[in-house]
């Protein structure tokens, strides 16, 4: 049950507190965050369609 609920909670509290989030890496890093989970999404499904055709 608990390996179920813990990572609930996380997402949530990610959803919830994604602004400050953001905030927060692009004043260190300079780089919206946004940037890096597109283009990590497009990689790993770009590489999922190459292993699929393969």
């Amino acid at each position: 049950m608990l390996k179920f609920v813990i990572p609930a909670i996380i997402v949530f509290l990610i959803v919830i507190f994604w602004e400050k989030i953001n905030e927060k890496i692009y004043q260190k890093f300079k780089i919206k965050i946004n940037l890096i989970i597109v283009t990590a999404a497009l990689l790993s499904s770009f590489a999922v369609l190459i292993l699929l055709y393969f």
